[in-house]
């Protein structure tokens, strides 16, 4: 059989719909306990309808809560087989609480793709979830690579303001449009986490990198009831599963602290984004091949000045030792040669780099001795080019983390800055595809500030405050300039600017002035005078802005955000999405295949690759049957009984149809592989469908 047909041939799938996985055990027994009538409730992670990719790693989690009394008997099965057979491993059994009960069992997986029925009875106690199980799309071309940009906060509004503010508009038409704008695909994506339907960064990038919700604060794991939040139970990223199962490269940037919480998203296991000392060392223990960001603090041992840690690891000597080649600022940076680089390790600030606008404006107020900082584009740049040389293709996640740190602030202006210094990385990610190809790029936020812009300030006729916001025919247009044309203004506090205002902030005072250091809008109640050109202006009332929320700051809200997709696979990000699925299109667009090719055989087989792997043909005559058409033979399978008539021969096979895929038997596709012409040296027929299996699918 001609070897690159067979490796166009999807990858034999184990079934699960209903049917039990490879890796069990028989026959282990339940757990029983002698006792009276029991009430509480009963927690399952992870949850009710959580999705999964066939092959990913979990840990599985049953926790009893506000027991009365031990139940008599406890019985936790899958598709009705005892649990600690399906998954082949013993429960952990604790007792967190005087009155719950915990049963554990940690790095399981699903084999099969298909639904799964958890049930738990605990004596009057009962309760039953469904997990749904995939692979991942292998029709069609598939990206090799990946490059993941997420706007921290970026709302739709920050988007125009950027596109305003960076392309200038003449007579109500842009000038020009962004780089993001210009892209293949365009959707939404919803954002609300586990336990809220307002998100933060965590549980937001965290269903970006898992396909898993999450709760606030956490990353990579789902709730339990134990007070340490480094034991929940984990659901693994989509960078430990490429470094796992496949030889692609793996990379994160990030202008915020590399341990916050979304460049953290692609290694972190921990219910409290604040583990931030842990963090470092997630990101030494997963080791993605470029880690580009800020957070040195995190990563320096307690005996460095500035250091955070409270320890005496030194990740930079670990890195240098693990291969790493370090670097910490932007003239380091940009002297890496790639060519002789693979793993690239460069923190450039004791915690969040400091805002685009700060650094090019060498606002030494705000940097301190942090003059040497790397743009986003360059980092960018830097991590394509040392990823790129893996022939495997890589993933790279870029976040453009100071949109949200400056909204939290409502400095709008050093927010839309930032957006714009993301556009111009996508333009460096988008000349990559383009010449290379096989690339996808995805943009979205993992959540929105409420950032609206009215129309336009101007105080030329001598009104300011409320009385100079310009709206409808009044508002004009403003006069930003970019004589440079470098893609950002050349001044911020033009004659007649933006008028942003915001929905979800506390009391403060807005002057429509750039703010020379950001400042918090609200403190110990109060609005803050700082934020005014002139604090002990004694008419400042006219700039007071009243707000819905108390706090310091702005927060998050529940709109949906921006997603655009372009390149290879971008087809898969039209439409609305939640945010657990962005991670799920993601899989479909590479192809990602989690199973590698010890499956059993004796599993089932995708019909529609195989047959065209054989150079055959299947067409759908109605009546829910299938021709089949094979070198000269013919068959005819129908999709409801499993009925089928090959070459005149009549027999039955198991029917599965899962995803809009069908799958029949190992002994069905033998029987097909009867319909070739006999030619010298071809394999048996079981032969050929081990080899089938053993391909591994379309890569």
């Amino acid at each position: 059989m001609n070897s690159k047909l067979m490796k166009t041939a999807s990858i034999l799938l184990l079934t699960g719909a209903l049917l039990l996985g490879s890796a069990v055990v028989p026959g282990t027994p339940e757990t029983v306990y002698a006792a009276d009538e029991t009430t509480g409730s009963i927690y399952i992670a992870p949850v009710d309808r959580a999705k999964f990719l066939a092959g990913a790693r979990f840990d599985f989690r049953v926790e009893l809560r506000d027991l009365t009394a031990k139940p008599n008997q406890v019985s936790i099965t899958i598709n009705g087989r005892p649990a600690e057979a399906f998954f082949g491993q013993s429960f952990v059994i604790t007792n967190t609480h005087e009155d719950s009960e915990e049963y554990t069992i940690r790095d399981v997986m699903f084999r099969s793709p298909g639904l799964y029925e958890v049930e738990v009875k605990a004596g009057e106690l009962q309760r039953k979830i469904q997990y749904e199980v995939i692979v991942a799309d292998q029709y069609g071309k598939k990206a090799k690579n990946v490059i993941f940009f997420n706007g921290d906060g970026m709302s739709h509004a920050v988007i125009t303001a950027a596109r305003i503010l960076s392309k200038g508009m003449t007579e109500g038409k842009y000038n020009g449009l962004l780089e993001m704008d210009m892209m293949e695909a365009r959707g939404v994506v919803t954002t609300s986490g586990l336990d809220s339907i307002a998100t933060d960064s965590a549980n937001s990038a965290s269903a970006y990198a898992t396909g898993h919700k999450g709760e606030m604060n956490a990353l990579g794991v789902y709730p339990d009831n134990t007070p340490d939040s480094l034991d929940n139970p984990r659901v693994e990223t989509i960078i430990e599963m490429l470094k796992r199962t496949s030889g692609k490269a793996t990379g994160i940037v990030s202008t915020a602290e590399l341990q916050d919480a979304s460049p953290a998203a692609g290694v972190a296991h921990t219910r409290r984004r604040g583990d931030k000392a842990e963090i470092a060392e997630m990101f030494y223990k997963v080791q993605p091949d470029v880690i580009l960001g800020g957070g040195s603090a995190y990563f320096l041992p307690q005996s460095v000045p500035g250091s955070s840690r409270k320890d005496d690891q030194d990740f930079f000597k670990l890195f240098e030792e693990a291969g790493y080649h370090i670097v910490e600022n932007r003239t380091q940076l940009l002297q890496v040669d790639a060519g002789k680089t693979d793993r690239l390790f460069g923190v450039f600030h004791l915690g969040n780099m400091d805002t685009y606008y700060d650094r090019s404006t060498n606002n030494t107020a705000v940097l301190g001795s942090f003059t040497d900082q790397p743009t986003l584009w360059e980092m960018t740049q830097t991590a394509i080019e040392v990823l790129s040389k893996n022939e495997e293709g890589f993933l790279l996640m870029v976040e453009a983390g100071s949109i949200d740190k400056q909204l939290h602030p409502l400095d709008w202006e050093r927010a839309v800055i930032e957006a714009i210094e993301m556009d111009k990385a996508i333009g460096v990610a988008k000349r990559f595809a383009e010449q290379y190809g096989d690339t996808l790029i995805v943009v979205t936020a993992d959540h929105a500030h409420s950032m609206s812009i009215t129309g336009t300030y101007w105080e030329g006729d001598g009104k300011s405050g409320k009385d100079a916001v310009r709206t409808y025919a009044e508002a004009g247009f403003p006069t930003y300039v970019d004589a440079d044309g470098d893609g950002f203004p050349d001044e911020l506090d033009v004659e007649r600017k933006l008028a942003v205002h915001f929905a979800n902030h506390p009391d403060y005072y807005e002057d429509y002035k750039m703010d020379p250091v950001p400042t918090t809008p609200n403190v110990n109640g109060e609005p803050n005078p700082a934020k005014l050109l002139n604090p002990d202006d004694p008419d400042r009332g006219r700039f007071l802005q009243i707000g819905p929320i108390n706090g310091s700051t702005g927060v998050h809200t529940v709109e949906d955000v921006p997603l655009m997709a372009h390149g290879t696979g971008s087809q898969y990000f039209i439409g609305v999405l939640d945010n657990t699925e962005v991670f799920f299109a993601i899989a479909h667009a590479m192809g990602l295949q989690l199973l590698d090719s010890e499956t059993e055989i004796g599993e089932l087989v995708q019909l529609r690759p195989f047959v065209e792997s054989l150079n055959g043909t299947i067409t759908y005559n109605g009546g829910n049957t299938v021709e089949l058409k094979i070198g000269q033979g013919t068959a005819r399978l129908n999709l409801t009984s499993g009925d089928a008539v090959v070459n005149g021969q009549s027999l039955s096979t198991d029917v599965k149809i899962m995803n809009q895929r069908t799958y029949v038997t190992p002994d069905f596709a033998a029987k097909l592989l009867e319909l070739l012409p006999e030619r010298n040296g071809r394999s048996a027929p079981w032969q050929y469908v081990n080899r089938y299996a053993a391909s591994g699918g379309v890569r």
